[in-house]
Parts: C-alpha cells; structure tokens; sequence
C-alpha cells in the first residue's frame, strides 16, 4: 500500500466524471436500466456493464438515483433534478474554489478565453436581466481592500 505524507483531499464534486454522465442519461432518459445506460455510454466509448451498474448503484446510495425492481431487472430514475444538481455543484465550487463570492465566479467565467462574444452577451443579459437589488451595490470582492 502506497503511502503519503498527504491526506487525501476530498474532491471538488461529491460527484465523478462517470457518474455524471450516468446521470446525463437517466435524465434524458427518465427512466433507465443499466442495459439502457450502458448501450448510450458504449456509442460514445468502452465501458463494462458492471461498472455502470456500480455507478448506478453508488448514485442511488448518494440519493441522486432511485430504482424499483420491475422482473428481473431495476428501473432507475433521478431522484434530484438537473437544476437541483447543478445549484449543489455549484454551490460547493463557489464555496471551495472562489471562498463564497460570485462575483469572483463570474469574473473567472467571464475572462476565459475560450467564451464567445455570443456567450459574454447572454451572460450579460443575463445580469442586465436581474431584478432591482440584486445586480446594484454588489461590492467588487476582487478589489484589494482598504488598508
């Protein structure tokens, strides 16, 4: 067994890459199998039948999946929505990696270099869209503050 000097640091994500595209289908899907999970995942890349069972498992154990058996075999379907998911997700990125500001959020958003004037444009309407109070008097939580 392989030991550090470093704990093992909890992930940004309560959730992995694999078990978001599982997610990713069961909600367009509504209602998913493994088998049915499993064949979406394989046009796209190789992956074991029982590593999405696993995964399926481990989500409704997380309390993102719920299934009941129907046959022989178990029929998922989300237990949390995709706005549900990402607002959680979200909420710990803002919390972990920009210390609980939006603004720095959005200032990192919005300085890639990979967004397109379309994207910078929604996202400014988006802001210009916000109701009274919300968008005014936010302080600039990046500016250095006053000594």
């Amino acid at each position: 067994m392989l030991m550090t000097d470093h704990p093992q640091r909890p992930s940004l994500t309560p959730l992995g890459e694999t078990e978001m595209e599982v997610l990713h289908h069961v909600w367009d899907l509504d209602q998913a199998t493994v088998a049915d999970v499993h064949e979406r995942i394989l046009a796209q890349r190789k992956v074991a039948y029982t590593t999405v069972m696993t995964v399926m498992k481990k989500l409704a154990a997380k309390g993102f999946l719920r299934f009941e058996r129907d046959g022989a075999s178990y029929v998922y379907s989300a237990d949390r929505s995709p706005d549900d998911v990402r607002a959680g997700l979200l909420g710990n990125l803002l919390d972990k990696v920009f210390r609980g500001s939006p603004t720095a959020l959005v200032q990192a958003l919005v300085h890639r270099e990979d967004l397109s004037e379309a994207d910078r444009e929604r996202i400014r309407h988006l802001v210009d869209g916000l109701p009274d109070g919300l968008s005014d008097g936010l302080p600039d939580e990046t500016a250095p503050a006053d000594s």
